[in-house]
């Protein structure tokens, strides 16, 4: 059974439609990136896919669910772009609060915090961190529930590349795991590092497929050339 199924949705704000009829499925035990511009829709359909974002028309099912329905709760994680961790508490006190809220304990907030490299900071108030410690608590408290589907916007923005390097490979080992990943980007040489990719372009999907199947379409191994020389075929085609 896939992930998440997706099926003629339809986002509208105000007059403008933000997502345009898109369908798709995200297969289990898998990395898929949701990559495109800033201002395609990505924020917009992971907001969809956890069930806090109010559709025009279309399904979403998650874990054979509708989005957003109680039972998915403690089976879903999500990470904002803007850090959801108190900054009057510390590291380790986050994690632990979140750990107490999934029924876990103080082994695996630790456990956590170490996964995403904090450790060593875990006595220090969330409000001294720097915006990328910042995001690895959110991440660490996430991460805790140990949720089946962990959808990530944009996780990396703000990390040095050794950071940025860390996190995926902890991606790749939740994903081999079994967890399924929703991680948005931007940044087109991530693409590389999931499993499946879905490409957005203004709202629209404009392709669903694989890093080398994108290499392949775009008739070249860099990932973002392959991505623009499919925005301009989708662009010559409308035209």
């Amino acid at each position: 059974m896939d992930a998440v199924v997706v099926r003629d949705l339809v986002v509208e704000r105000g007059r403008r439609r933000v997502l345009q009829d898109l369908s798709f499925a995200v297969p289990p035990g898998q990395v898929t990136g949701l990559l495109g511009p800033s201002g395609s829709g990505k924020s917009t359909l992971m907001r969809a896919v956890v069930g806090v974002q109010r559709v025009r028309s279309g399904q979403v099912t998650v874990l054979g669910e509708p989005a957003g329905s109680p039972g998915l709760r403690t089976r879903v994680g999500y990470v904002t772009q803007a850090p959801s961790v108190y900054a009057d508490l510390t590291v380790r006190e986050n994690a632990r609060y979140f750990a107490a809220l999934y029924g876990r304990g103080a082994r695996e907030a630790d456990a956590a915090l170490a996964d995403v490299g904090l450790h060593e900071a875990a006595s220090q108030l969330v409000g001294n961190l720097s915006g990328g410690q910042r995001g690895r608590a959110s991440l660490a408290c996430a991460l805790v529930g140990e949720p089946e589907l962990l959808v990530l916007d944009e996780p990396t923005v703000g990390l040095d590349p050794v950071l940025r390097v860390e996190l995926w490979e902890r991606f790749a080992g939740l994903a081999a795991a079994g967890t399924t990943l929703l991680v948005s980007s931007h940044v087109m040489d991530e693409a590389a590092r999931c499993d499946r990719l879905l490409l957005l372009r203004d709202g629209a999907l404009l392709a669903d497929t694989t890093p080398a199947r994108l290499r392949a379409d775009g008739r070249s191994d860099d990932l973002e050339q392959a991505f623009l020389t499919l925005v301009r075929a989708s662009e010559a085609a409308a035209a």
